[in-house]
């Protein structure tokens, strides 16, 4: 009887740790030299449902300006927007001078869960196929540093994570029916996501893959090669000093008192310690 492999052994969560504020650090410097250069940067995050995107997005804004870097998640488009030219809605979310953008899945939905799923018609889908790339072409032309990360992950490992969601009241709300039907649907999946490299993965703007079986790698792997692929350097930014607290002109505050100040929770959990 053949023995199951054993999973592969985690990151180590030190050396994660370690790398990802190091990480984190550089992405803080990219975003000084995105305001003073007036750079636009859009990063595609796609792949398969619960292959890590959010987490890899998360990592990636913790510690920056939201006003400089946004997260752009649209929800299912309106009946006015279904009228419209398919990369229109798209287009009001791209960046200004000094911004970074970065889509929680983007257009490709159209090459995704809208072909497998029959939300958009074969002449739409094709339609996609021929536009997207002419459509990205104007965007690098015109400037726009775009980045596209396909996360991929294996069908045992996708059920692990669905499974966990399902068990933890915490991360329920990111399960839907239509993660659960593309359990059933993988090879329809599978085979939208290669048909969509044909087409898509170009000189101008290419396809980089994240292996994410292992979330804490993906997501190092993946902020290292955003910072690697961008031709960016240090700001040196003005020294900031605190100024001297002047000496008062005598005002007078009205009492506490008077304030509406939330209960002290932490003090009830704290005397609910001492007692216990």
């Amino acid at each position: 009887m053949a023995r199951t492999p054993k999973p592969a052994k985690r990151f180590p969560r030190a050396l994660y740790e370690a790398e990802l504020l190091r990480l984190q650090g550089q992405l803080v410097q990219l975003q000084e030299w995105v305001k003073a250069s007036g750079a636009r940067i859009v990063v595609i995050f796609e792949g398969r449902d619960a292959a890590g995107k959010g987490s890899a997005i998360k990592r990636v804004v913790e510690h920056l300006n939201p006003r400089v870097a946004r997260i752009v998640a649209l929800p299912a488009p309106t009946e006015r927007e279904r009228t419209q030219w398919y990369f229109q809605r798209y287009v009001e979310h791209l960046p200004a001078a000094g911004e970074i953008v970065l889509l929680d899945r983007s257009w490709y939905n159209r090459a995704g869960v809208e072909r497998v799923m029959g939300f958009c018609t074969r002449q739409e889908y094709t339609r996609f196929l021929r536009q997207c790339p002419i459509f990205e072409e104007l965007l690098v032309e015109d400037g726009i540093v775009l980045r596209k990360y396909w996360f991929s992950v294996s069908p045992q490992e996708q059920e692990k994570r669905f499974r966990e969601r399902v068990e933890n009241p915490l991360k329920q709300w990111k399960l839907s029916p239509m993660d659960l039907e593309s359990i059933s649907r993988w090879d329809d999946y599978s085979q939208a996501k290669d048909d969509m490299l044909v087409h898509t993965d170009t000189e101008t703007a290419p396809w980089t893959i994240v292996e994410s079986e292992d979330k804490r790698k993906a997501r190092l792997n993946m902020i290292a090669h955003l910072l690697d692929s961008i031709p960016w350097e240090p700001v040196l930014r003005a020294p900031l000093a605190i100024p001297a607290r002047p000496r008062g002109r005598g005002y007078v505050r009205p009492p506490r008192e008077l304030d509406r100040e939330v209960p002290d929770h932490a003090a009830t959990l704290l005397a609910e310690k001492d007692r216990a």
